[in-house]
């Protein structure tokens, strides 16, 4: 059977992509994409390729990389100072967090979870623990106990949003803070604050027009 331009250009390419590949050097590819250009038949094609794979195999990508374990247990303590776990940190199955004089910053909202539940054990000086929790995730506070300090559910839950994780809280909080809230709201650009601001800026100063 005769043969079509399309059938032509596809052997080139082939011839092309092998050369590529080391498998043909510069004469032979010459050689073979003279003969793949002027070829009338399909027999005159399949006699080029016979020698090659019918496509070049793609390269293997980047190994992917294993997702940490999850330890036992973590212990934090801070005294006059500041811990942070924010990001793509990996939640434990057990959290122990003593604070006496410092704070303690837990933002769940990209962490890597691995389990359904986390018990985190609290001590709280005089000192304070803030959790961000975002809607898939339940903080149960119902076994935290006080003296002189504080306890907050700020975190808002979504009755519609999977539940990723419980968090089982229990501890003391003598006369510091253990606060639970949403995640962080993104900061605004100051050009996105300037003109969000400045049309209702402007529009009660007499003589001045509002920036459409």
């Amino acid at each position: 059977m005769r043969v079509s331009h399309e059938d032509r250009d596809h052997v080139a390419e082939q011839l092309r992509i092998a050369a590529g590949d080391g498998r043909l050097d510069a004469d032979e590819l010459d050689e073979r994409l003279e003969a793949a250009l002027t070829a009338r038949t399909y027999g005159e094609l399949e006699v080029l390729l016979t020698d090659l794979p019918t496509a070049s195999a793609p390269a293997a990508g980047p190994a992917p990389v294993p997702v940490p374990e999850a330890k036992e247990l973590v212990q934090l303590k801070v005294s006059h100072s500041n811990i942070v776990r924010d990001g793509r940190w990996v939640v434990p199955k057990r959290l122990e967090v003593e604070s006496r004089h410092g704070n303690v910053i837990l933002d769940f909202t990209s962490a890597i979870i691995s389990q359904p539940t986390l018990d985190l054990s609290i001590s709280v000086g005089h000192g304070n623990i803030v959790l961000l929790a975002p809607p898939e995730v339940i903080v149960d506070l119902d076994s935290v106990t006080h003296g002189h300090g504080t306890v907050h559910q700020r975190a808002r839950r979504d009755s519609d949003a999977p539940v990723r994780l419980i968090i089982n809280v229990t501890g003391h909080v003598r006369h510091g803070n253990f606060v639970v809230r949403g995640p962080r709201r993104p900061r605004r650009s100051f050009w996105a604050w300037l003109f969000r601001r400045q049309p209702t800026a402007l529009a009660g100063r007499p003589g001045q027009r509002a920036i459409e």
